[in-house]
């Protein structure tokens, strides 16, 4: 019941400012006993119940709010009214059943002791029946010989003049109040609220629609009374969950309403994760990096981006009470009938920004001209598992939606949970970045800077090593020497082209041997430069190469030489790009220049 409880606490910090409010470019928090839909028509009547006019509404107009029943807000092919604003086969006398039942229900709204001045004028009009015939005659619908429209499922919305402000229906306030306590008066079964915890009368269906992917996908359903649902374990629907009307239509409404506010979801794979403050402080989201804008300077250092991420922590602290609650859920729909949490946790203030934070501090890597970063969670999902497809004039890798779904809140667990980086995703990214040449360029650098962070949070995790973000070169770890080696002799073939060459040096295009036999592709490679490459350079490039892959070689032969030749680790990505990133340095370069003239002089 934590995720119920929550949302109703949700509710009730929001319930004064928002219900039945609307705020433009916000989606309407719907108030108790009422659901937000579409419109599609809107019929304007006079005081005394008279036909005034009628329009189209806008499709892109907001959704509107109106009373609705237990059994109308869940209803299907049965014969269910709403109060008052309904589809055409409900509001006209061809359709008897529907009809019949529409007219008692507002009659009976309209005669108790929680009336209101718009409900007469809505019935009286309904009575005569003339509602197809004024909409034909407005040119709104068309009717066919025998008198039916051509869509009866249209649905009409009323606006009544001279019975208070504002004149249409799905905004008056004290309407939707109407509508509340008199459907609280009415009687229902007794007992006690799992949620609230007080004896109140419970719900008998709950609302479906929480997530817009399924709209007629409901989280508490027990509908199946032929044994499946109950597993033997009950007879009856109630003695597994008791949840009062009020609660779970307190309930359904805030998820509805976080769901579809921008600010507040995500959605990855068909799947909706949400992630909030009860109380309405604002939270980062736990899909994306942890920074609370965009930067204008970007981090090259390691300790520049340090520092951004503690500025960054420390603003949200400010904002974020340390013992406020935040809460992160996943839903998803197997089927159009039934949407499922997936993933629920509930996290203090002070403790979720910390694993943001802890989590962005481990998993960064340098992104080239955007400097030091942490890759998003979905990012890290396309390139170990997406394949590239042609979007307008580039190529993205794109990932199967389940595969997403799945993956994300994978990583979103992990990340929240503090449980470890996954090895499998690991492995997958550096398998992925040793094969570039089955990647277009950019995509390939995105997956080999993206595994690299991966490989420096996985490291981190299982084996508690910090890997500087900066060149090391008399690092002990043989997978990472051999990185620098096949970056030096990437660079050097590099160096002959021309600007305009696309050819890939033999580096690129032996990597995957490179990674499985380095020793025995690192000769194969440096034959080849020596043979075509070396002679073109400079004689000063030519002994700063050769020097700098002597001093490679004497750290590889510190190791055993059973070791020289055995397939290399995932580190030795981060070796080949620091060591290629060092090489292709401006600064660099334009020292190691000044240096190769002074020596060949």
């Amino acid at each position: 019941m934590g995720l119920l409880q929550k949302a109703v606490e949700t509710y009730d910090c929001h319930e004064r400012e928002y219900a039945g409010k609307y705020i433009q470019d916000h989606t309407v928090l719907a108030p108790v006993s009422h659901i937000v839909t579409r419109g599609n028509l809107e019929v304007t009547l006079d005081e005394d119940g008279h036909f005034c006019a009628a329009m189209m509404m806008d499709k892109d107009a907001p959704k509107i709010i109106i009373p609705a029943t237990e059994q109308s807000a869940g209803r299907t092919s049965n014969v269910f009214a709403h109060p008052l604003c309904d589809q055409l086969s409900y509001l006209s006398p061809i359709y008897p059943d529907k009809y019949a039942n529409y007219v008692e229900n507002l009659t009976k709204w309209f005669l108790s002791e929680f009336t209101h001045p718009k409900l007469e004028p809505v019935l009286t009009y309904v009575r005569k029946g003339t509602l197809l015939e004024d909409l034909e005659r407005c040119g709104l619908i068309q009717l066919n010989r025998d008198g039916f429209p051509e869509n009866k499922n249209l649905f009409v919305c009323w606006r009544v003049l001279g019975k208070g402000e504002p004149d249409a229906c799905w905004m008056d306030q004290t309407l939707f109040q109407s509508f509340i306590e008199y459907y609280r008066s009415l009687k229902g079964e007794q007992n006690v609220c799992m949620i609230t915890g007080r004896q109140t009368r419970c719900a008998q269906q709950h609302p479906k629609g929480i997530v817009a992917f399924n709209s007629m996908a409901k989280l508490i359903s027990a509908n199946d009374d032929v044994g499946f649902t109950y597993r033997g374990r009950f007879s009856e629907d109630w003695q597994a969950a008791t949840i009062g009307y009020e609660a779970s239509q307190k309930a359904h409404n805030a998820l509805r309403w976080l769901a579809a506010e921008q600010g507040s979801r995500a959605v990855f794979g068909g799947r909706t994760f949400l992630c909030w403050n009860p109380q309405g402080y604002g939270v980062p989201k736990a899909t994306s990096p942890f920074k609370k804008e965009k930067s204008t300077e970007i981090s090259i250092h390691a300790s520049d981006y340090q520092k951004e991420l503690k500025r960054t922590l420390s603003g949200f602290k400010n904002e974020l009470p340390e013992t406020a609650d935040v809460v992160i859920a996943a839903f998803d729909a197997a089927t159009s009938g039934r949407v499922s949490l997936t993933y629920y946790n509930e996290l203090m203030g002070s403790d979720f920004l910390q694993r943001l934070y802890e989590w962005d501090r481990c998993c960064c890597w340098p992104f080239y001209q955007f400097g030091i970063q942490a890759p998003a969670l979905w990012q890290i999902v396309n390139c170990a598992y997406g394949t590239e497809q042609k979007v307008k004039n580039r190529v993205e890798l794109k990932t199967d939606d389940r595969v997403m779904r799945q993956q994300m809140q994978r990583l979103i667990s992990c990340r929240l949970d503090r449980a470890m980086m996954p090895a499998d995703l690991m492995k997958r990214l550096a398998e992925r970045a040793s094969s570039p040449l089955a990647y277009e360029k950019n995509n390939r650098e995105l997956i080999l800077t993206t595994a690299c962070a991966v490989i420096r949070k996985h490291r981190h995790d299982r084996m508690k090593e910090d890997w500087d973000m900066t060149l090391e070169p008399d690092r002990k770890d043989r997978s990472y020497q051999f990185g620098r080696l096949l970056a030096v002799l990437e660079k050097v073939e590099r160096d002959t082209y021309d600007s305009d060459t696309a050819r890939e040096p033999n580096a690129v295009r032996q990597q995957s041997i490179f990674c499985q036999r380095p020793l025995y592709a690192a000769a194969n490679i440096q034959k080849q430069l020596e043979r075509a490459y070396f002679p073109r350079l400079k004689s000063g490039s030519r002994a700063y190469y050769r020097n700098l892959i002597s001093s490679i070689m004497e750290n590889i032969n510190e190791f055993p030489q059973e070791q020289w030749n055995k397939p290399l680790g995932e580190t030795y990505l981060m070796g080949y790009y620091l060591q290629r990133s060092a090489l292709y340095t401006k600064k660099n370069n334009e020292t190691e220049e000044h240096n190769h003239e002074n020596s060949a002089e």
